[in-house]
């Protein structure tokens, strides 16, 4: 666990004459509410709440005064967050009482603290992500096919700065191109107030070309994912985070959604869907031979070449690599910066030892020296988040990643 200093906090007191007392609180909580930026929550949960006092009644002669002190924080307490419908806050309040008629002085401090996600400790984290739907349609008004969706990931668990490499396989069984395969990094942050309260945002989005009539189509693309709070937010039970990895056609319609999770240790395991050699097929599943149905097999054949083989698609648009003019609905879409060499003394200098970003995210701990800075570099984020310029790098394509046929060692998750 770690807070924003390791320094001791002082309270500094200016000479006020008389007072009745010094008083420290050190207190965590997490309250919620139903109306987007509305400090007044309908639900609070508590996580510690310690007071001190620092002096007695007397008084001070005028003057800088410091009074050392610290607190013990317990290992449940969850991590910082702020969403638009509530927030978990860690601070200390200082207080000096004054006698009757006189005016108290009062002053807070928010602390953050980063309560690592170990990913190796999720159940099943690491199984094969995924997931396949068949869609069946109608077209040409007498005419009936099917389009058979399949997607997958490397890895169940994801830290910030990983790469997510996502594969599409789309058997398209039908006489009629396909409209364009979409993947959407997604965040659900759930709000227990007096209803269950739910915002889902897009994170990250990457769009492929379409499937033509009677083809089997391999589409892989990969995400780099930017600062974002943990999964679930252990220890508590008002606000639980989720991520997802949703693919999607519009014509015909079929969708697939992968669960994953976002940690602050990475998984111990080699991916399951490494880079392919040449002549390999990449990716988690074995090509399927695409077949028509067997009323339109003449139409299949006399439409054009029947490949047994899967075609690759090609991306139409990333959202990581979008100019700064671009926006994807409600996420503001900027280019990113380029990137410095991983372990390299200048990535040590560019980074504190706490990023904090202000909004719905959560501070990183970074190797380096320093006090807390806030960020302010642009990434791929929703609008309540700050953005944090780590790791700098837009996710190369599949074919500039792995079309020498090696793997880039710089694109291994974990590296």
């Amino acid at each position: 666990m770690g807070v924003s200093s390791g320094r001791r906090p002082a309270l500094e007191k200016a000479g006020l004459g008389s007072e009745r007392a010094i008083r420290v609180t050190c207190m965590g909580s997490c309250g919620v509410s139903n109306k987007a930026n509305d400090g007044a929550w309908v639900v609070e949960e508590s996580y510690f709440n310690s007071s001190l006092s620092l002096a007695d009644k007397g008084s001070l002669p005028p003057g800088e005064h410091n009074f050392p002190f610290q607190f013990l924080l317990p290992a449940t307490a969850p991590t910082s967050f702020e969403g638009p419908f509530g927030k978990i806050v860690h601070q200390v309040r200082a207080s000096i009482d004054t006698p009757r008629f006189s005016k108290d002085h009062k002053c807070s401090l928010v602390f953050y603290i980063l309560s690592p996600l170990n990913l190796n400790s999720i159940p099943d984290i690491e199984q094969p992500n995924v997931a396949s739907t068949t869609k069946k349609f109608s077209y040409k008004l007498v005419k009936t096919g099917s389009v058979v969706l399949t997607a997958s990931t490397d890895l169940r668990g994801y830290v910030v700065g990983q790469v997510l490499r996502l594969q599409a396989d789309i058997e398209n069984q039908s006489g009629k191109d396909t409209s364009p395969v979409v993947a959407s990094l997604l965040q659900k942050v759930s709000y227990k107030a007096k209803r269950w309260i739910y915002d889902v945002r897009t994170i990250a989005e990457v769009e492929g070309t379409g499937v033509k009539a009677w083809r089997h189509a391999q589409w892989q693309e990969q995400i780099l994912v930017p600062a974002l709070p943990q999964s679930a937010l252990p220890g508590c039970s008002l606000i639980h985070i989720d991520y997802y990895l949703q693919v999607s056609m519009k014509a015909p319609e079929a969708t697939v959604t992968l669960p994953l999770f976002v940690g602050n240790i990475a998984v111990n395991q080699t991916p399951l869907s490494p880079c392919p050699g040449p002549g390999s097929s990449p990716g988690l599943l074995s090509p399927v031979v695409p077949s028509a149905p067997p009323q339109e097999e003449a139409e299949a054949v006399a439409s054009g070449p029947h490949f047994s083989d899967p075609v690759s698609l090609s991306t139409k648009s990333h959202s990581q690599q979008q100019p700064l003019s671009t926006t994807l609905g409600s996420v503001s879409v900027t280019t990113i910066e380029p990137c410095v060499q991983v372990g390299s003394p200048a990535r040590h200098s560019l980074h504190p030892p706490l990023c904090i970003s202000i909004g719905a995210t959560v501070p990183y701990f970074a190797e380096g020296s320093g006090g807390p800075v806030p960020t302010t570099s642009a990434l791929i984020l929703p609008p309540e988040y700050s953005s944090w310029g780590y790791p700098y790098e837009a996710p190369p394509s599949y074919e500039q990643s792995c079309g020498a046929g090696g793997t880039d060692v710089g694109l291994i998750p974990g590296s």
